[in-house]
């Protein structure tokens, strides 16, 4: 196994097989996160990524089993942020100093295509680097918000099982995700993408396959978290996955893709308090911070546990500051984008 993790630091490159074998074994972990941390250091360097991000709305079409916003989900308070709140909170998160904001919403169509570019084009005048979290749109839509001025754009697949996809995903088409991300990459967006680590009746060879899509695709971004179970979903009472798996997802990420940005995501504090430090550690580079104000982000509840509901959007940049610099690491000053290594 040591060997394997040594081929991986060395020639960023594993197969299906050594991947499954790595994920299995549990007792060459503090290894493996070691050298996913001096590959991040390598490659990526010290600087934290800090985003933004605003939810601006929890209103979904779509029926994912394991997500709290589903359609058929009636436990939650339904909103839709207007076009000047949302600018208002990009705004304000522009002066405190973010240099990239992620627009995330649940997929309606509510904000139209013109909706959305006109709102894209005005934030943009903020000189901040915008990323869209919207769900599947036409290659058209896509090329009129790149045309407004997006330049990143998350979608993760969730997973790369074609059939576990498709059941937990009801009525959406794994063809028509691949499309997707097909389109984005070809418009010039920075390519956003990832996994729910821990799904019911996902293998190990799944989360495999998953790694080597990510590499497959040439992503620019990958941000894998744990399933954790949304008591008002079908998969309520399932296991869900655990943060060590997590963890180790991320390291072997960075291990295979060693320029890209890996988010310590806010899923990982879910279920341990360090979470998101130890993911730092452990190869991922990017922090998204929420910067949703008010009462909205109780609202948007994907999965239980959710960090930091009760704090501002300046008490977040502070706290998490904090915590970067404790473990040596500087907030970024720049825009973050992927310097790809040839």
């Amino acid at each position: 196994m040591l060997e394997l993790i040594k081929k991986a630091e060395k020639t960023h490159s594993l197969d299906k097989n050594e991947i499954v074998s790595i994920l299995n074994d549990g007792s060459i972990d503090a290894e493996l996160f070691a050298a996913a941390d001096r590959v991040r250091e390598k490659f990526v360097g010290n600087d934290v990524h800090l985003r933004g991000l605003i939810e601006f709305s929890n209103a979904c079409a779509r029926n994912c089993f394991y997500c709290g916003l589903r359609r058929d989900n009636k436990s939650i308070e339904r909103y839709k942020l207007d076009t000047e709140t949302i600018i208002k909170f990009a705004a304000a998160a522009a002066e405190m100093g973010y240099k990239t904001l992620v627009l995330q919403s649940g997929e309606i169509p509510s904000y139209t295509v013109d909706i959305m570019a006109a709102m894209i084009s005005e934030i943009k005048k903020l000189g901040v680097t915008i990323t869209l979290s919207i769900g599947e749109k036409s290659r058209d839509e896509y090329a009129a918000y790149r045309a407004a001025g997006a330049d990143r754009y998350l979608l993760r697949i969730e997973t790369t099982n074609r059939d576990l996809y498709e059941k937990l995903d009801p009525g959406m088409s794994f063809d028509n995700r691949l499309r997707c991300l097909k389109d984005l990459k070809s418009l010039g967006y920075e390519l956003g993408t990832g996994s729910l680590v821990g799904l019911p009746g996902q293998s190990s060879a799944d989360i495999a396959s998953d790694i080597l899509f990510f590499k497959e695709i040439d992503a620019d971004m990958i941000g894998c978290g744990p399933f954790i179970p949304n008591p008002d979903t079908p998969l309520a009472n399932e296991r869900g996955g655990t943060f060590e798996l997590a963890i180790k997802v991320i390291a072997l990420v960075r291990l295979l893709l060693p320029d890209v940005n890996i988010p310590a995501t806010t899923a990982m504090e879910a279920l341990n308090p360090a979470g998101r430090l130890i993911a730092l550690r452990s190869g991922a580079n990017v922090v998204m911070p929420n910067v949703t104000d008010g009462e909205y982000k109780k609202k948007y509840i994907l999965y239980p546990g959710k960090i930091c509901l009760n704090e501002s959007p300046g008490q977040c940049i502070g706290c998490i500051t904090g915590k970067i610099q404790s473990i040596g690491r500087n907030i970024s000053k720049d825009h973050g984008y992927r310097k790809k290594v040839k």
